[in-house]
């Protein structure tokens, strides 16, 4: 048997080898619930969106895995088919270039791109569109460093403090927090009282900023009763870490009977702090917000 065909069948076995190694830990990695939800936080049938955006981000991964794999395998297959021979001298043939692989190399990215493209733009626009008569609407305000939530078709709302993280216990029943009713249709508009924030429930897998002057809307249903931690997601300021929520998704009769302990009426643009009297010197909104 010649060298030649001593170092094929070698790097045939390599290549078997290296990819069964491969499919093994591919289907390994495929059988735990976290690995099927990309690792994302929460469930997939948290609201009517989280598991569009799930599979999204899972098969996006594995498009993403599958081009690895084979970027590493032919990596792997050239060092070792193309690799310099104990009785070579010399530089191997060299090739200015290659037409048909050129072509390949183009078309190939592109086509996933454009496939990238299509999917992300169809679930996105699924996500963000607003549903003309939502059961319930709630304007959000963000401010340093708490929330206020208006319930406006109930004219109800609530007024959240800082909270003042001391490492004890206890300190997630004294957030505020934001009540929705399961299997209602929610429309939540967001806006800012002084400083840019960022409206996170990663439960929900959704986030969105909230700007001075600008009203941003995330519209879902939630589908899954439960209490979610919420937060700021945009640094906003000294005490940005303890701009938490709660998100308790509840049923219809205890989220009407939560309605009635709320105030009546609104906390509108007057507590926003382009809307604080500037005509004392000393006046600081920052102390005031």
């Amino acid at each position: 048997m010649s060298s030649q065909d001593r170092t094929g069948g070698k790097s045939a076995r390599i290549a078997k080898i290296s990819s069964i190694s491969l499919a093994g830990a591919l289907l390994l990695s495929g059988c735990s619930t976290e690995a099927q939800n990309g690792w994302l936080p929460g469930d997939r049938n948290t609201t009517n969106h989280t598991g569009l955006i799930t599979d999204l981000w899972v098969n996006s991964w594995i498009a993403a895995l599958v081009v690895g794999v084979i970027t590493w395998g032919l990596i792997i297959w050239c060092m070792v088919a193309y690799r310099r021979r104990r009785n070579d001298t010399g530089y191997p043939r060299q090739l200015s270039y290659n037409l048909p692989l050129e072509i390949f190399y183009l078309t190939i990215p592109l086509f996933m791109v454009l496939v990238f493209f299509y999917f992300t733009q169809r679930d996105q626009g699924i996500i963000d569109a607003r549903v003309e008569d939502p059961d319930v609407i709630i304007d959000v305000r963000g401010k340093q460093w708490s929330w206020d939530f208006n319930y406006v078709k109930q004219d109800k709302y609530s007024t959240g403090v800082q909270a003042e993280l001391t490492g004890e216990p206890g300190i997630p029943d004294k957030l505020p927090t934001l009540y929705l009713p399961v299997n209602q249709s929610v429309e939540l508009q967001l806006r800012a009282r002084d400083v840019q924030h960022s409206f996170w429930v990663p439960a929900f897998l959704q986030k969105r900023d909230l700007y001075p002057g600008r009203v941003n809307y995330i519209n879902l249903t939630p589908t899954q009763e439960g209490t979610f931690d919420g937060k700021c997601a945009e640094l906003c300021g000294q005490y940005h870490s303890e701009m938490l929520f709660n998100v308790a998704v509840v049923s219809q009769e205890e989220f009407d009977a939560r309605m009635e302990t709320l105030e009546d009426g609104q906390l509108g643009d007057e507590y926003d702090r382009d809307s604080y009297p500037d005509t004392d010197p000393d006046f600081d909104p920052a102390r005031s917000s």
